[in-house]
């Protein structure tokens, strides 16, 4: 045991140090990988699927990491949160319409190496205004295991896919049309040696949010360009 924090002390004393520490969220893939700011789909089929993909950069490298939490809100441009957008709770139009894996992409790795579990722990609907939501994550490793990360490298956190489902047809959603704004909140990376990283920055200007639909009428810097909103007015939005 006493080794074993030895080792740990050691290597955060030589841990690298690194700027554009940061988060980035993007339809398709990652960042690095080329995934796209806005995503638009004609609502016109419930087969298929929109993959949005979450990563981050450590301005510092860490040790033995063991699990991860993201928060990812989400608000859409109009009075109430619109059906098709109502996941997870007994009884909402498009229940099981929400899922989450692991990301291992070209340029972003997993973080966990494909051995990570992955879940949404909630989804809540109207923490911030009837037209909001709210997906809790929790990524995790058994804990006889542990893997460390470096810094500058993107790694992907997770990537959560929105099925077509019930957009067109008799039992249909409403509401797949509805421009949407949606912001990779916070990601807390736990490590070894209570080593803790909780990153609530973008890695880039502009590059933890996306928009659904263009995003017009939502508070997105990208979804009206004739208005100048900073990250920082859009993101107090949402704690």
């Amino acid at each position: 045991m006493k080794q074993a924090k030895l080792l740990c002390a050691l290597l955060l004393a030589n841990a690298t140090v690194a700027s554009a520490a940061g988060l980035n969220l993007r339809w398709s893939a990652c960042a690095a990988d080329a995934g796209v700011q806005n995503h638009t789909f004609a609502c016109d089929t419930n087969i298929g699927s929109n993959t949005i993909v979450g990563s981050f950069v450590l301005d510092h490298d860490m040790l033995c990491v063991g699990a991860s939490e993201s928060v990812v809100d989400l608000s859409a441009a109009s009075a109430s949160l619109p059906d098709w957008w109502r996941y997870s709770s007994a009884g909402t139009c498009r229940q099981a319409a929400l899922s989450i894996a692991a990301r291992n992409g070209t340029n972003c790795p997993d973080m966990f190496e494909a051995q990570g579990s992955m879940n949404i722990a909630a989804y809540q609907v109207g923490l911030h205004g009837e037209n909001s939501a709210r997906i809790l994550s929790a990524n995790g490793l058994q804990i006889t295991v542990c893997l460390s990360l470096v810094a500058s490298q993107e790694y992907g956190i997770a990537h959560w896919t929105i099925q077509n489902s019930k957009t067109v047809g008799s039992g249909s959603c409403t509401g797949c049309v509805t421009p949407t704004c949606i912001v990779f909140n916070s990601a807390t990376i736990y490590g070894c040696c209570s080593d803790l990283t909780r990153l609530t920055t973008e890695a880039s200007a502009g590059s933890n949010y996306i928009t659904w639909q263009g995003g017009g009428g939502t508070s997105c810097p990208a979804a009206t360009p004739t208005k100048h909103s900073s990250w920082g007015s859009v993101k107090s939005l949402y704690r």
